[in-house]
């Protein structure tokens, strides 16, 4: 049997505005997915699909991919996504789902599917690699989206990605000196990133903002001081703010702290980044908001 594993991703900056050019900062994270596999040559020609979330049992598929047929399930509209997913595995790869085998295919998402850390990502990555075909390539045809987190996981380490006017993306040392005072707080609710990418996209925008937000990513990988990170941070938040005419995650919930809160990804949901002060954690339990990182805990 054979083991793949992808890491998952956190979104410093940029977040909508990479699907329009921006630079983005991404950086992995120490959970991730894992993925493995047995081939065996018994002519039935079948998938044999086992999903696992923190070790437990999650979703089981049984599909016959000479016909395309899923013969079992427990979830029928999780199959559905498995069934389109590996289908156009198929079609990208030379080497997969081109004899009669059984394959049996387990995976283990490490992480909380409410994280928003990468499950669709990682699992893209994941099928990628074995499959010996275009991660992006697969995500596009599959999910969509600008890719960044496809470079994460198919890298292992922090990027810098730019996804316009084409794919492209270095791997980068993102290790600040102030990493120890920074943390990572769940909102407690995952955020649906088409719709918010749907709302984005409704909107109006110039390549001269897109251009600012490249010029703050580029700041902020270079920064060695916590004070001019959390400003980088904080006119990042408000430029955002501004574009979408929507209230930054500080203004909803943390109106009184004293350092930047800045969103991850998806603005009302997942992930937000602060640093540590006197009593960050009594502040952030007091307002209901117990799942707190340090960098080190969470980051590679």
């Amino acid at each position: 049997m054979g083991e793949i594993f992808s890491p998952g991703k956190l979104m410093l900056t940029s977040e909508y505005f990479a699907m329009d050019g921006a630079l983005v900062l991404a950086v992995p994270t120490q959970l991730g997915q894992e993925f493995s596999f047995e081939e065996i040559p018994d002519g039935r020609s079948l998938i044999i699909w086992e999903a696992l979330h923190q070790g437990k049992f999650w979703l089981r598929a049984i599909i016959d991919y000479q016909n395309w047929q899923v013969l079992e399930t427990n979830i029928p509209s999780s199959a559905e996504f498995i069934f389109n997913t590996l289908k156009n595995v198929q079609t990208l790869s030379s080497i997969k789902f081109k004899d009669n085998f059984t394959y049996r295919i387990t995976t283990n998402l490490q992480f909380p599917a409410d994280y928003g850390l990468g499950s669709s990502s990682t699992l893209m990555n994941n099928l990628a690699e074995w499959a010996q075909i275009d991660p992006f390539l697969l995500n596009t045809i599959s999910l969509g989206g600008s890719g960044y987190d496809i470079a994460v996981a198919k890298e292992k380490s922090a990027v810098l990605y730019q996804s316009v006017p084409e794919i492209k993306y270095e791997k980068v040392n993102f290790d600040p000196v102030f990493k120890n005072e920074l943390i990572f707080i769940h909102l407690n609710q995952k955020q649906d990133s088409r719709e918010g990418i749907s709302f984005y996209r409704s909107k109006n925008k110039s390549q001269k903002l897109v251009d600012e937000f490249s010029d703050l990513t580029r700041n902020i990988l270079l920064c060695n001081e916590l004070e001019n990170f959390s400003s980088l941070m904080l006119t990042h938040e408000q430029k955002i703010s501004d574009f979408l005419e929507i209230p930054t995650v500080r203004m909803r919930f943390f109106e009184d702290c004293p350092v930047f809160v800045k969103s991850l990804g998806a603005w009302g949901g997942d992930f937000v980044m602060s640093s540590k002060f006197d009593g960050f954690r009594d502040y952030f339990w007091d307002k209901g908001f117990t799942t707190i990182f340090d960098y080190s805990d969470i980051v590679c």
